[in-house]
Parts: C-alpha cells; sequence; structure tokens
C-alpha cells in the first residue's frame, strides 16, 4: 500500500518539529558522523533521550546509522537532506527578528558562522555567497533560472582548479542553497562539494575548533582574489 504524499510530508514535518531533534540535524550538518553521547551533550539531554530520538530520526530517513564497538555514529542521510535541513534553516530564520546571542561567546560564534562556514559539503556564508557571486560576475555561474554552470564555468574547474565535477545520482551538478544568514544563495550541489573539498584540502580555508565555521588562510585569501578577483572582508580572512 503507498503512502499518500501528505502523509508522508506531515510525518517528516513532524520529526523535524521537535527541538531536540532540529539541533541534532543542524549539528549534523558540518557533514561529519557524530556519536550519540557526543550530540547529546550538544543539545544537553540525557543519552537515553538521545537515543530515542535519534533512533526516530533514522528509521524516518533523516539519518544514517552505523555501530563501531560500543559507539553509535549518525550523519545525515544524504546530501539531498542537507539540503533540506539548511533551506529550512533559511526561512525559519528569515521569520526570526528576535532571537539574538545571549552571551559575547555565542556572539562571537555567531559571527564567525555568518562570515564562512560549511553547509553540509560546500561554502557558506559571507565567503560562500562572496564566491558564488564572483563566479557569476565572470559568467562562469548562470543564475537566470536556477544555478547552472556555463561552458566556461566547466572549464575554470578543470583548467584553475584541476577538478571536474559531475553529477551524481539524483544530486545536481550545482543548485542555489539558500544562505540562512546572508539570506541569498550560495553554491550547492556537487560542484559546491568539490570546490569546498578544493579549498580545505589546500588548506584554503581551515575549521575554526571542531564546528562548521571557518577561516581562510592567507593563502585562500591569495587564491581567492587570484582565481575569481575576491578581496574578502577582514570578518572572513
Amino acid at each position: 500500500m503507498t503512502t499518500a504524499p501528505h502523509t508522508s510530508l506531515a510525518a517528516t514535518a513532524a520529526l523535524l518539529a521537535d527541538g531536540t531533534r532540529a539541533r541534532f540535524c543542524l549539528a549534523l550538518l558540518d557533514g561529519r558522523a557524530w556519536t550519540a553521547a557526543e550530540l547529546a551533550a550538544h543539545a544537553g539531554v540525557t543519552a537515553s533521550t538521545a537515543s530515542e530520538h535519534l533512533s526516530r530520526l533514522v528509521e524516518g530517513g533523516i539519518l544514517a546509522e552505523e555501530r563501531q564497538g560500543r559507539h553509535r555514529y549518525v550523519r545525515l542521510a544524504g546530501p539531498e537532506v542537507a539540503e533540506l535541513i539548511e533551506d529550512l534553516a533559511g526561512h525559519a530564520a528569515a521569520g526570526d527578528t528576535a532571537a539574538r546571542p545571549a552571551t559575547l561567546r555565542a556572539h562571537g560564534a555567531a559571527r564567525a558562522m555568518a562570515a564562512a562556514r560549511t553547509c553540509y559539503d560546500h561554502l557558506a556564508g559571507r565567503l560562500g555567497v562572496a564566491v558564488a557571486d564572483a563566479l557569476a560576475a565572470r559568467g562562469l555561474l548562470l543564475r537566470d533560472a536556477g544555478f547552472a554552470l556555463s561552458g566556461a564555468g566547466l572549464a575554470w574547474f578543470e583548467t584553475d582548479l584541476g577538478v571536474r565535477p559531475a553529477a551524481r545520482g539524483r544530486r545536481p551538478l550545482v543548485r542555489p542553497c539558500l544562505d540562512w544568514t546572508e539570506r541569498r544563495h550560495h553554491l550547492g550541489g556537487t560542484a559546491g562539494a568539490v570546490l569546498c573539498a578544493v579549498f580545505l584540502e589546500r588548506g584554503w580555508v581551515v575549521r575554526i575548533g571542531s564546528g562548521r565555521a571557518l577561516r581562510v588562510t592567507e593563502s585562500g585569501d591569495r587564491a581567492l582574489h587570484a582565481l575569481l578577483g575576491v578581496v574578502l572582508d577582514p570578518a572572513v580572512a
């Protein structure tokens, strides 16, 4: 018996409607696998509560899990799920004008996230939007109807970066991803993932601590200027 679309939509919405489960999903947008204990500590809940929530998310297809010894690791089930979470976060942030960081530490973390971060496996924040804008300004990224790489854009990836992005399965080559801090789109899809991987592998960006926030290095600042003419705000670099 086939489940009606409205029933499936309601079930998925219900999974993400709980605050603890939403915090888990947002944390997992860093693209890495977390243990149940790490997520419990992150959300400030007991291990048994975390286990119950994680089981529901796994059963609902939002998370995938694997076990190694006594540890239970979970990650987002795939890029499509990550895109859903980020899009929902973007829409939620657009309608929330009251939320402000409560402490100086939280304010600093929020500033770092807004400047540059990973969105699952691609670049986001002011850095991600600046890169998308630069690609578009040079005719490498077409934004007339959605996102698409031009012929020159594909050549730029292969010649200037030395990589060849390709669509994989149901994931498109490029897609616009709504940035929840900038309220504009950055580059998602497999091309966005390849670009982020290159930045990390070449040390152009480094992670700040163990979270999603990134810092652009001096070599990254030079590379961005040479490759795309991007001059970053000092708060990003």
